[in-house]
């Protein structure tokens, strides 16, 4: 097993480029590094080039985000996301949104759709990528992992694209809501392009093949010692768990955490403070601690205002944790 010393010195070998960490926006809190991910701006219509990467970047300029997780379907060109995903849901459960997206991941369109992305990945040389990274430098906003949510359809060819993509934006993280099951096929990539992949979970604790529970994320961690957990604070509380408790005990195993508030017993998202995961204390944990796993905002409640406005006052929250 990787140490946390050689975690860190891998990341931080991959911090080059035109941009030295000097230069990026700095939002740290008595030492905890506070940011959001590109995902909590997925309402941000593409523009003529077909990404949204101008918007994203204004987004997070006007956010004062230095550090971000990227999600790899605002830099792609062919748009493979349901409109209803692209707006936080009020009104639907997670069960009720998983349905419909299974219901539209089945459709004419979208498989129309998934295979053009695809076709997109193998096509689309690794130079691309580093454009991207440079514009992100020049924003002062750190690529600190890359969301790629790997799905039983994707081909070893793809498979092997994606990790091109992640050296082209300069990151040693991808970031996968994925199944369980798909862990053995990411070993190779993994140790071949010396890139960790951290599973990111959810609250499906009746499903041994989704990633909810200590025992789902014990399972894949143990075929790799480029394995890593991305624990989601919010969906950790929902599935039953105590993320303090978790995070204290596989801190060493922990890239960075996605922040969000959701209510007990597979309940709904919530604005900051209204749910019941244990926010501040998280925050107070890795003050405490000195932990060097970044704190990110994933916005995914039905929110009163814009995705800038709702991301800001998710980072206020936390700044003010923190003070």
């Amino acid at each position: 097993m990787r140490t946390r010393r050689e975690f860190g010195a891998t990341l931080l070998a991959g911090l080059t480029g035109s941009a030295a960490l000097g230069k990026y926006v700095d939002d740290t809190v008595h030492g905890v590094e506070i940011g959001a991910v590109t995902y909590s701006f997925r309402d941000e219509p593409r523009g003529p080039q077909g990404d949204s990467l101008d918007a994203v970047l204004k987004d997070l300029k006007a956010c004062n985000v230095g550090i971000t997780e990227l999600f790899s379907p605002q830099i792609e060109r062919v748009d493979t996301t349901p409109e209803f995903l692209r707006h936080p849901q009020g009104n639907l459960s997670m069960t009720e949104m998983r349905e419909k997206f299974r219901q539209y991941r089945d459709s004419p369109e979208a498989k129309k759709a998934r295979e053009e992305l695809r076709q997109w990945r193998l096509t689309t040389p690794e130079s691309y990528f580093h454009g991207v990274r440079k514009r992100f430098d020049e924003a002062g906003v750190r690529i600190y992992a890359y969301t790629m949510n790997y799905g039983d359809d994707f081909t070893d060819e793809e498979i092997e694209k994606t990790f091109q993509q992640a050296h082209g934006l300069g990151v040693k993280i991808i970031a996968t809501s994925t199944r369980v099951s798909m862990a053995e096929r990411l070993v190779p990539f993994a140790a071949k392009h010396k890139i960790y992949v951290a599973f990111h979970g959810h609250d499906q604790t009746s499903n041994p093949n989704e990633f909810s529970t200590p025992e789902t994320f014990a399972k894949a961690l143990k075929q790799s010692p480029w394995y890593r957990i991305n624990l989601d604070i919010g969906h950790f509380t929902a599935a039953g768990f105590d993320p303090v408790v978790f995070l204290d005990q596989k801190h060493d195993l922990i890239t960075h955490i996605h922040v969000k508030d959701r209510k007990t017993n597979h309940g709904p998202n919530e604005p900051f403070g209204q749910g019941a995961t244990p926010i501040k204390e998280v925050l107070k944990l890795l003050e405490k601690r000195k932990y060097p796993i970044p704190a990110l905002v994933e916005y995914e409640y039905k929110g009163t205002g814009t995705s800038v406005e709702e991301v800001t006052k998710c980072l206020d929250y936390m700044r003010k944790a923190l003070a």
